[in-house]
């Protein structure tokens, strides 16, 4: 994998990650709040992994690539 690769990926990554992780605190942070700091980590993770993994990330490459086409001659 290239370094740009790597960069887009990264960007992606965080393009999803960010706003799934404040809506989550959003939503639950008050819930969790007396939860041990593993306990919390551990909801969130078991949570949001499987959302960037087969929702989150799969969306944001067909944006990607919807875009990307969108500039090319047909």
């Amino acid at each position: 994998m290239s370094t740009k690769a790597k960069i887009m990926q990264a960007v992606k990554v965080w393009i999803v990650i960010y706003p799934s992780i404040t809506l989550f605190n959003v939503l639950f942070g008050s819930h969790l709040a007396n939860l041990p700091l593993l306990m919390k980590t551990l909801v969130l993770t078991v949570v949001l992994v499987p959302w960037m993994v087969f929702i989150g990330l799969p969306l944001v490459n067909k944006i990607q690539q919807k875009i990307s086409q969108h500039g090319k001659p047909q």
